[in-house]
């Protein structure tokens, strides 16, 4: 049993760094440098889809600062990393409403999405100003107008993520336990782990260790 669709909830990045005695930015700072090391590790093990909750609705709720620098951390990452996902065949992709960013943010967005639209090896997926309860709001209105029949097929058809596959494993870092908006109608069936480890500690040893437990376990999806 493989896994297709893998997606993280990269929690503990202001924890590592008051650890340490450090403002809550510098854990960001290495949070960002850890999304390229697990991505390189996903491409080792073959994992084909990669989704990461980089930014929620709820992260507005934020001191003015923090969100300010998570947006100039998103920006410098995007433009430094371009290559990088060519050269290494990846795909990045973007799930949310981005409309709220700044209109040079926006663009920076869907550049990479077009500059990466021909890499095949490893879809990296951010989710950007993603809650999964406004993805279904914006779900149903896009329904609505389209005056479609509602049935499970047509919301997964109309989702941000309609091009990818459902979630087969979902990892929460940081030691909390909850999904916290993310990817509810997509994980449906998702195997769930979490782990104390805080993200930027999180290593290529431990995701090879839950995928190894995850190969053990039986999914069934509600059948016997």
């Amino acid at each position: 049993m493989e896994v297709k669709h893998l997606a993280i909830i990269m929690d503990g990045n202001g924890r590592w760094a008051q650890k340490r005695l450090k403002p809550r930015f510098f854990g960001h700072q290495e949070g960002a440098k850890k999304i390229q090391n697990i991505t390189e590790s996903c491409l080792y093990l073959g994992i084909k889809y990669l989704s990461l909750y980089a930014f929620s609705t709820e992260n507005w709720k934020r001191p003015q600062k923090e969100i300010d620098f998570l947006i100039q951390l998103l920006n410098q990452y995007l433009t430094q990393k371009k290559q990088i996902y060519l050269d290494s065949n990846i795909r990045f992709r973007s799930i949310g409403d981005i409309s709220i960013f700044p209109q040079k943010l926006q663009a920076k967005i869907k550049e990479l999405e077009k500059f990466t639209k021909h890499c095949n090896k490893l879809t990296q997926i951010l989710a950007l100003n993603y809650g999964s309860k406004d993805e279904l709001r914006r779900t149903f209105l896009k329904l609505h107008k389209n005056n479609s029949i509602i049935t499970q097929e047509s919301i997964t058809q109309s989702l941000d993520t309609a091009d990818f596959p459902e979630v087969d494993m979902l990892i929460r870092t940081g030691g909390e336990q909850r999904l916290s908006n993310f990817l509810l109608w997509q994980s449906a069936y998702a195997e769930l782990f979490f782990t104390k480890t805080l993200w930027p500690d999180f290593s290529h040893k431990e995701l090879a260790q839950m995928l190894e437990e995850f190969s053990l376990r039986q999914r069934r999806f509600g059948g016997i």
